[in-house]
Parts: structure tokens; sequence; C-alpha cells
């Protein structure tokens, strides 16, 4: 996450988001590899699950793909699982990120109204904090509109959202399938809804907006049936479910089509299990970013 003085000392600029995570993309290939702590990779990798553990894990990820992938998404649930001190270690992942020039998107999936809301977007948007990365997924099935204050500081920040959409659990389809009620009738599904409100907040940005989207990899025709379209949105879209999970090429154009080249694919475990030798991780990434070009050029 890069960042000039303004003129006078107004503080920190930073070009958009979309822009930033764009440019991350042409350079590197679209590839996010997800940091995903588990308990069971841990042990793979010879590591006790602790706070100790936590942080030579994370760090040895960071090591290895710094610099060389668009972005990393640490998954903050295993960082908290830890209490105050695998929340530090989230702090030092966020840090690594700045230092490297790889973008981070810190996957916390917060989603609330009101006051609490504007705290979960100072804690993780506001510049400062050191928990705020350049982007963070959200929940908006409170409605869209209670995640007007992580909009608002994110977009006056230079920092991106990535709103839950499509998910490939198989629970998702009961709130995400669903239609709206349009005076007495059946209205869009709300998936669709999700995607035409980031539309609108994207509505003229070039070459990406940075309110994004996470649609899982392997939802199959999901968007087609919901009527929900991923190629408008005008935002990045973000791909969980990428390699171990399931989804190769043929999945990927099946899900995305034309909205190909919007696609960031995530990968966790596909490069995770590489290690924790850092040039064998480093080849799994590049090699998973290969193939993400591949399938989604």
């Amino acid at each position: 996450m890069s960042g000039t003085s303004t003129p006078g000392g107004a503080g920190p600029t930073r070009e958009p988001f979309g822009a930033r995570l764009a440019a991350a993309m042409a350079a590197h290939g679209p590839l996010c590899v997800g940091i995903d702590p588990h308990a069971s990779l841990l042990d793979a990798w010879g590591l006790p699950d602790d706070a100790a553990g936590l942080r030579r894990f994370s760090l040895t990820v960071m090591e290895a793909v710094g610099g060389l992938v668009a972005a990393v998404k640490p998954q903050a649930a295993f960082f908290e699982r830890h209490g105050s001190a695998g929340v530090a270690v989230l702090e030092e992942v966020v840090a690594a990120g700045r230092e490297t020039g790889t973008l981070v998107v810190v996957d916390a999936k917060r989603g609330d109204i009101g006051s609490t809301m504007s705290a979960y977007a100072e804690a993780f948007l506001r510049d400062g904090s050191p928990l705020a990365g350049d982007a963070l997924t959200v929940s908006p099935y409170l409605g869209f509109g209670s995640l007007d204050p992580a909009v608002d500081l994110a977009l006056s920040s230079g920092r991106g959202l990535f709103v839950l959409c499509l998910t490939s659990n198989k629970e998702g389809h009961e709130v995400q399938h669903a239609r709206t009620d349009a005076d007495g009738e059946a209205g869009p599904t709300v998936a669709a809804l999700m995607a035409s409100r980031a539309a609108a907040l994207n509505a003229g940005a070039q070459p990406l907006g940075s309110v994004g989207l996470v649609v899982g990899a392997t939802v199959g025709d999901a968007a087609e049936r919901t009527g929900t379209d991923l190629t408008s949105v005008n935002g990045p879209l973000l791909a969980p479910g990428v390699g171990a999970q399931g989804a190769g090429p043929a999945e990927l154009a099946a899900v995305f089509g034309s909205a190909r080249h919007q696609v960031l694919a995530s990968s966790s475990r596909g490069v995770l299990r590489a290690g924790p030798d850092v040039a064998s991780l480093r080849a799994a990434a590049l090699l998973a970013a290969q193939d993400a070009a591949a399938a989604l050029s």
C-alpha cells in the first residue's frame, strides 16, 4: 500500500484501490494468495498451534510471495482465534504487505449497522489503523445500505471493499438466490440486487471501481440463473475456490464468462501446502498465477 504526502502536509493520498489492483494484476497476474493458517496446516509445516507458530507461518508466506503476486488475503478468523497475540500477527502481515508493495485484502467479512459498522470501518479502513490493509471483505445481508460507513471510508481513503454476493457454501442460496418483493411482484434476486448496488458505486470508474464482489469460483451457473450481471459491476470479482477447492479453467469460464478480466482468483491451500520451504512456496505461487492468467485470458 503506497502513499504520498499531499501539498501542505494534508496527509497520505493513494490511487483508488480498483486502479491499484488492476495495475497489480497486470504486473503479476490475477492471483490472490489466501493466508489461512488452519491448525492442520500449522501441523503439516511442523509448527505449534499457537501465536508463535502462526507468526512463523504467516511471515514465511509473506517472505515467499511478497512483491510476487497481486495480493494476499489473510483470513482474520485464524488470527483472532489466538487472541490479542494473533491479532498482533495480523497487523504484522498488513505491515509486510505495505513494505513489499503487495496489496492486502483483510478477509474479515464484517457487517453490522450504525455506529458498530462505523467502528468496524475505522478498524479496517482508517489511515493509521494497524489492521487497515488495502481492502476488506464485508457482508451486506443487513441491507446494502448498512455498509455505508465502510463504503464512505474505503472510497475516501483509496481503499476497497469486496461485498459477499454469490458464495459457494451450500447454504448460501437460501439468501442469495431468493427474490426480493417489488410492489407485490417478484423482483430481482438478492445477489443481483447486491451486484447492482456495487455497480452504481463503480459507475464511471476506470479501469476498475473499488467496490468488488465475492463470487465463488465453484458456483457454476449461479450468476446466470440469478440474473446477476457480473460484467456491469465494473469492479473486481474476488473468486475463492481456485485450485485445491476444485475450480479450474472450465469452471472459471462457466462462472464469469465475459467478466473474466475482472477476476482476482484466490488460492490458499494450493499454494500453502508447498510450505514451509520458501522457494517451494514461491514456485507454487508463480505456477498458480500463470494458471489463473491462462484460465482467465
